[in-house]
């Protein structure tokens, strides 16, 4: 992308070339070497253990990201929530595609009917036999095909069905229906991936496996194969993975890694941000005023992030502390008046996904310079 025409403080918080100092702030930074550490490890456990690695696009949002997680991290492809995101990824180059969610409404069924025909691969979840119907004529109308998966509730309470009778019952009428092809299940278990404990991840998980594992064999006893039976999350990847049961991974915030993923433990009592995974993405934020002898301002407040799973964290500091923000102060102890106005910190956010959707850039940077500007392409596709 050709940035002249863009200013630095209007269009764009920095350029490529810059000095990381420069950057204008609040904005999102990326650091490139940790990020490219984090895909080329996922990469490499995901080939080690035969398994397929479709990448969580919801996260980052960001065509540039999955083509780095393909070609550094051998991704297979794309997975996101809403028929809008997949169009951006879609028109951005990636050529498979996933949402792992159902697409019910009709307009935005024939959106989805019409992407095949940018030639990618196009796959949807189903948990209604209504949907079907709807599917295959928008199929039909377009003469292009949908792969489908049936989408299993495997303890997130959520989206999906339950009973292994339901998962064939609605397989079938996939298999049957013209424009449609079965793909197999989806089963992904959102509500423990942010348990602190190892051994209570793997109790849920143990649960939703032998749950999966029955609803293949009762497809299998039909005739009817899965070539995907996906899930796996940042909190779970290595039990789905050693299950054989599952054959792909749908992984998302490890690349980025944020503070609320960064809590849970490892099987050693480790948290994962310690050495399992790297903080590669950050807000960067710049103190505004210091007026109190103990509290530094910094202009990222609530219109630079999402807080619903908890403050941010300073990254690489113990002598100041992020207390609270309002729309756009952010609150930071500082007992000791380490800090000067104009001062720059990075924060690790809470919660990386719904942070990335605020705001319009990532900004690369590698060896205290701006390497790379890319968009968050999907940014306020929800629809």
């Amino acid at each position: 992308m050709n940035f002249d025409n863009f200013e630095v403080g209007y269009d764009i918080p920095a350029k490529p070339g810059m000095d990381e100092a420069d950057i204008q702030t609040p904005c999102l930074v990326l650091d490139l070497d940790a990020l490219e550490r984090n895909i080329v490890k996922m990469g490499d456990y995901a080939k080690a253990h035969n398994m397929r690695h479709r990448v969580h696009g919801k996260m980052h949002k960001s065509v540039d990201v999955a083509r780095l997680q393909e070609r550094l991290g051998g991704a297979c492809g794309v997975c996101c929530q809403k028929v809008s995101e997949a169009e951006v990824f879609v028109r951005g180059g990636i050529k498979d595609v996933m949402v792992s969610n159902q697409v019910t409404e009709l307009a935005k069924i024939d959106r989805l009917a019409r992407l095949p025909s940018l030639g990618a691969r196009i796959l949807v979840c189903v948990d209604d036999p209504a949907n079907v119907a709807d599917l295959s004529a928008a199929a039909q109308k377009h003469g292009s095909e949908i792969e489908c998966l049936v989408e299993i509730d495997c303890g997130a309470g959520r989206c999906g069905v339950t009973t292994t009778q339901d998962v064939v019952h609605i397989a079938k009428l996939i298999d049957a229906a013209k424009g449609l092809k079965f793909a197999g299940i989806q089963a992904y278990q959102g509500a423990m991936q942010h348990l602190d404990s190892y051994a209570d991840r793997k109790a849920k998980l143990d649960l939703a496996i032998a749950q999966v594992a029955d609803a293949v064999q009762g497809l299998k006893a039909q005739g009817l194969a899965c070539d995907i039976v996906g899930g796996g999350g940042t909190g779970s990847y290595y039990f789905e993975s050693t299950s054989g049961v599952y054959n792909e991974l749908q992984c998302g915030s490890y690349a980025f890694m944020d503070a609320d993923y960064g809590r849970i433990l490892d099987e050693n009592g480790q948290r994962i941000d310690r050495g399992e995974w790297e903080n590669a993405l950050f807000i960067l934020t710049s103190v505004m005023s210091h007026a109190k002898a103990d509290k530094a301002i910094v202009d990222a407040g609530l219109k630079a992030q999402s807080v619903d799973s908890g403050l941010p964290t300073v990254f690489g500091r113990d002598d100041v502390t992020y207390l609270k923000c309002s729309d756009e102060h952010g609150v930071v102890a500082d007992p000791n008046g380490a800090l000067k106005v104009n001062d720059k910190l990075r924060l690790v956010p809470g919660h990386c996904d719904p942070t990335c959707n605020v705001h319009d850039w990532y900004v690369g940077v590698r060896g205290g310079k701006v390497e790379s500007l890319w968009p968050v392409s999907a940014r306020g596709k929800a629809f």
